[in-house]
């Protein structure tokens, strides 16, 4: 058997199968070496199992397509939510319109690479879903009917969106370890979502990070969005409870000191959960 014939004739059919396989070329010709009959008795298991390793990282490719079009659904309603609160001109204070033309531009571009990302991975990017921002479910009646005449409901949909995009982007970054380019390119897509948080948080003048001693703090005052800061109260990470590190005496203080330093992931079936309020069927 001559192995880097076989490896040519497949490289004809997949002309990518070389990057696929190095390193592990080198652990072929090392067996090769071998002259003992065992070593060639077990090229053909060897050779097999190389091949699996090398194709493995395909199957993995619709869970990063689908992590991407799930991020893409977010950033499609901050989009469309700030689009239309931009282009209306009456509910942000002309003083404040600079932060958000910006926090709208980079929602609008983030939906344009994801979009390219599905696109180059050979996925398709999901449509944008009709959107209803009083949370009506395509009423268009609900409780956040004068979000957009009433500044105070703007900024508390807003920072509630931002929190839990900072949160969703979070739990999804481990099925991404697959395709480190498009994991580098979200958690960075993250840090610019933590900023808007953040910056919407110094206009409503509250704290510039979640703080939570409880099961539902919430820092926006609405109870249909405790969900979304839902275990941010919680003080293990990793194998260590955060309120006994040294310097904190376990009091209401630092357990809200404790909880703050530490941002807490959402899972794609809660985010999806707390949103679907804001989707037209």
């Amino acid at each position: 058997m001559n192995l880097f014939n076989v490896i040519k004739e497949i490289e004809k059919i997949d002309p990518e199968f070389n990057d696929k396989l190095n390193p592990r070329r080198a652990a072929i010709k090392n067996i090769t070496r071998f002259g003992s009959k065992v070593a060639l008795a077990a090229v053909p298991f060897a050779l097999g199992t190389m091949l699996k390793r090398a194709y493995a990282a395909d199957t993995t490719t619709p869970a990063v397509i689908d992590v991407l079009n799930f991020a893409l659904v977010l950033e499609h309603l901050e989009s469309s939510f700030y689009n239309l609160s931009t282009g209306n001109g009456t509910v942000i204070p002309p003083n404040i319109s600079s932060y958000f033309n910006t926090i709208r531009d980079d929602e609008n571009r983030h939906v344009l690479f994801l979009q390219a990302a599905i696109t180059t991975l050979g996925g398709t990017p999901i449509t944008s879903p009709k959107f209803d921002f009083t949370g009506g479910n395509g009423s268009f009646t609900g409780p956040f009917a004068d979000v957009f005449t009433n500044y105070n409901t703007f900024l508390k949909l807003a920072l509630a969106f931002e929190d839990t995009g900072v949160r969703a982007y979070k739990g999804q970054a481990s099925n991404l370890l697959s395709n480190q380019d498009i994991l580098t390119s979200v958690l960075s897509i993250h840090a610019v979502e933590a900023r808007h948080a953040s910056a919407i948080r110094q206009i409503l003048k509250i704290s510039p990070w979640i703080t939570s001693t409880t099961a539902l703090g919430n820092d926006t005052g609405i109870s249909q969005f405790d969900g979304n800061y839902q275990g941010e109260e919680n003080t293990i990470q990793g194998a260590f409870d955060v309120t006994k590190l040294p310097g904190l005496t376990g009091s209401t203080t630092d357990i809200g000191i404790a909880t703050a330093a530490f941002d807490e992931p959402l899972t794609m079936d809660q985010v999806q959960n707390l949103i679907k309020i804001f989707i037209a069927p």
